[in-house]
C-alpha cells in the first residue's frame, strides 16, 4: 500500500512539473512588439499620436493654464537618427522624439534581433519626449499648432569612426530663424569586441551614448526683441510597463519622478497625478519617468530656475516635465537654451555623473541601505570572475562568514536541542495532555541543558533583510538583465526555465529540515514538513539569480549544521558514557 501511494505522489509531482513547463512555455515570455520593425521603417505618425491637443503644451503663464493653441497637422514623413546605441524617430512638426529603440538591448534574449522599444508612438503605448519653446514668442505656444520643421535629410547614421552626430532641424518665421539641434555621442568603446559589447563589460559601453543635447539657437533678424522659454516634457499614456520579464509581472515602479531640494528622489506616481497635479519651482535638478531597468529623464541646466509640473491631458496622458526661465533676445542678436535627454538603462555609475540623486531612480526600496553595499561588493566581485553568476555565489559565501559565528551559536542550540530529543519524549509520556505541565518542564530542562528554544530562528531572521535587498538588487539592476550563468541558465534576472534551481532549493531545504530537532508539537512538526513544498512554489517565480543564492546558502548552512550536531552528538554520547 505503502508502495502504490509513494508511486502515486511521484507520478503527481511528474505530471504537475509538466504542467508548469508547458504553462511557462505558453504564458511566460513577455509578448513581442507588436511593429516588430526597426524605427527606420516607419514611414510616418499615426493622427492619434501625431496631433497635439491644446492642452499638450505647457504655458509659460504664473497660473499654470494651458496656452490656447490649435491642434497640429499630422506629419507626412519622420526624421531617422540610427547611432551604435540609439535608433529614434524625430517628428519635423514640433521636433519630438516620438520612437527610440535600445538596440544592444533586445526585447527578448531568444530574439536579439528585436531591440527594445522605449518611446513609441501609439503602436503599442503612447510614450514620447516632447520639446520646444512657449512663451510670449515662442513657436509652440502659436494659434495655428506647433511649427514644422526642415532638415537636410531624412535620414542620418553615426559612421564608423565618427564620435559625433549633429542633426539640426530649421524654422523660420516673423524674422526670427530657429534651429533645433540633437547631439548624439558613441555609445560602445570601438576597442572592445563584439562579444564584450555585448556583455556589457565594463568600459565598453559608454553612457554618453544614450544623452541626446538638444539645445535651442534663436537668430533673431526681425525689429522687435524676443521672449520665449524653453520646456521639456515627457508624456505617457497609462499603460502598463513593457520591461516587465516574468510571467506574474514585475512589482517595479513605473511613473514618474523629480528632483526637489527638499526630496533628492521624488516619485509621483500615475495615483498621485490623478488626484492632483504637482507643480514647484527649482533649481536645476531632472524630471524623469521610471519603469523595469530603463529611465528618461530630462536634465535642464543646473543653474536656471525651472518651472517642475505634473499634470494629464484631455486625452488621459501622464505628463511630466519643466519650464524654464524667460529668454529674452533683442532684435538682430542670437541666444541659444539647451537641455539634455537621457533614454537609456539604468545605471549607476553614469546617472550619478548627469545630476545629483538621477542614480536614486535605481529604487532598491526601503532596504537601500543593505542593497547599495550589496550591489557595490557584487561588482567588484564580477569586475574579477566576469560572470554573474559565479558572482552572486562567490557573494553567497562572503555573506556566510560574515555571519559564520552567529549561525554558528544557533546551530549550536539546535543540536543540543535534537540531543535532548530523547528526554522530551519522555516528559511527553509523564504529562500526557497536560499542557501546562508539560511546558513548564520542557522550560526547566531548556534552563538546564542551556539551550535557547528559539536560537534556531536567528538565522533566517538575520538572513531574510539581506535577502530581501539581494532580491532587489537583481530585480532593478540592469546589470543583470539577460545575464547568463551555465547551462540553462541563460537570464539571473528571471525565473529558471525549467523550474530546477527551485526544486534543489527545495531538496536542501527538506535536508536541513532533518538536521532539525522535530517539534514537539504534532500539529507544527507538520506544518514544518510542508515548509520545503511550500517555499518551492514560491521560488518557482523567483528571479534564478535569487533562487541561486539561496540555495548556495542553504548548502552551506548544512555542511555547517551537520558538522556542528555531529560534534555536540558526540560530546552529549562521551559524557553519557
Amino acid at each position: 500500500m505503502d508502495i502504490q501511494r509513494s508511486i502515486l505522489i511521484v507520478a503527481l509531482a511528474i505530471v504537475s512539473y509538466l504542467m508548469v513547463l508547458q504553462w511557462n512555455q505558453d504564458y511566460g515570455q513577455a509578448a513581442l512588439p507588436t511593429q516588430t520593425a526597426a524605427v527606420s521603417s516607419v514611414p510616418g505618425l499615426p493622427e492619434t499620436a501625431a496631433a497635439t491637443s491644446s492642452d499638450d503644451i505647457p504655458t509659460a503663464d504664473a497660473d499654470g493654464s494651458a496656452p490656447s493653441v490649435a491642434t497640429a497637422a499630422v506629419s507626412d514623413e519622420l526624421i531617422r537618427v540610427k547611432t551604435d546605441v540609439l535608433d529614434l524617430a524625430i517628428d519635423p512638426r514640433g521636433g519630438d522624439i516620438v520612437q527610440l529603440e535600445l538596440p544592444q538591448y533586445p526585447r527578448r534574449q531568444d530574439r536579439p534581433d528585436v531591440p527594445f522599444r522605449l518611446f513609441d508612438n501609439g503602436g503599442e503605448y503612447l510614450y514620447l519626449a516632447q520639446s520646444g519653446l512657449t512663451g510670449a514668442n515662442g513657436p509652440d505656444a502659436r494659434a495655428n499648432g506647433r511649427p514644422l520643421y526642415n532638415s537636410e535629410k531624412r535620414t542620418y547614421q553615426l559612421a564608423d569612426g565618427q564620435d559625433q552626430l549633429v542633426v539640426d532641424l530649421k524654422f523660420s518665421e516673423a524674422g526670427i530663424n530657429y534651429t533645433k539641434r540633437f547631439s548624439f555621442k558613441r555609445g560602445l568603446n570601438p576597442e572592445c569586441s563584439a562579444k564584450q559589447q555585448q556583455q556589457k563589460k565594463t568600459g565598453c559601453i559608454n553612457g554618453d551614448g544614450y544623452q541626446v543635447a538638444i539645445s535651442y539657437l534663436i537668430d533673431n533678424q526681425s525689429d522687435a526683441a524676443w521672449s520665449g522659454n524653453l520646456f521639456a516634457q515627457l508624456k505617457r499614456d497609462d499603460s502598463g510597463d513593457p520591461s516587465s520579464s516574468t510571467a506574474t509581472g514585475t512589482a517595479t515602479y513605473l511613473g514618474a519622478a523629480l528632483w526637489t531640494a527638499e526630496e533628492p528622489y521624488k516619485k509621483v506616481s500615475m495615483k498621485d497625478i490623478d488626484k492632483q497635479s504637482f507643480k514647484e519651482t527649482v533649481q536645476g535638478g531632472w524630471v524623469a519617468w521610471l519603469q523595469h531597468y530603463f529611465v528618461t529623464a530630462w536634465i535642464p541646466a543646473k543653474d536656471d530656475s525651472n518651472v517642475v509640473q505634473t499634470r494629464k491631458d484631455s486625452q488621459g496622458n501622464y505628463i511630466i516635465g519643466f519650464t524654464g526661465p524667460a529668454l529674452n533676445v533683442p532684435a538682430g542678436a542670437e541666444a541659444q537654451t539647451s537641455a539634455t535627454l537621457y533614454a537609456g538603462p539604468k545605471s549607476q555609475e553614469h546617472l550619478k555623473t548627469l545630476s545629483p540623486g538621477l542614480e536614486l531612480t535605481v529604487d532598491y526600496g526601503i532596504l537601500w541601505f543593505l542593497a547599495q553595499p550589496i550591489f557595490w561588493l557584487l561588482g567588484h566581485i564580477h569586475a574579477l570572475l566576469g560572470n554573474w553568476g559565479w558572482s552572486i555565489i562567490a557573494l553567497t559565501i562572503v555573506i556566510k562568514l560574515a555571519f559564520f559565528p552567529l549561525s554558528a551559536a544557533s546551530y549550536k542550540s539546535m543540536a543540543r536541542m535534537r540531543a535532548v530529543a530523547p528526554k522530551l519524549a519522555q516528559l511527553k509520556e509523564q504529562h500526557g495532555d497536560d499542557r501546562q505541565k508539560m511546558s513548564q518542564a520542557m522550560m526547566e530542562l531548556y534552563k538546564k541543558e542551556k539551550i535557547n528554544p528559539l536560537g534556531g530562528c536567528l538565522p533566517i531572521l538575520v538572513q531574510m533583510p539581506v535577502f530581501l535587498a539581494l532580491y532587489w538588487v537583481l530585480l532593478e539592476s540592469v546589470e543583470m538583465r539577460q545575464a547568463p550563468w551555465l547551462l540553462w541558465i541563460t537570464d539571473l534576472s528571471i525565473k529558471d526555465p525549467f523550474f530546477l534551481l527551485p526544486i534543489i532549493m527545495g531538496v536542501t531545504m527538506f535536508i536541513q529540515q532533518q538536521l532539525n530537532p522535530t517539534p514537539p508539537d504534532p500539529m507544527q512538526a507538520r506544518v514544518m514538513k510542508l515548509m520545503p513544498i511550500i517555499f518551492t512554489f514560491f521560488f518557482l517565480w523567483f528571479p534564478a539569480g535569487l533562487v541561486l543564492y539561496w540555495v548556495v546558502n542553504n548548502v552551506l548552512s548544512i555542511a555547517q549544521q551537520w558538522y556542528i550536531t555531529r560534534k555536540i552528538e558526540a560530546a552529549t554520547k562521551a559524557a553519557s558514557a
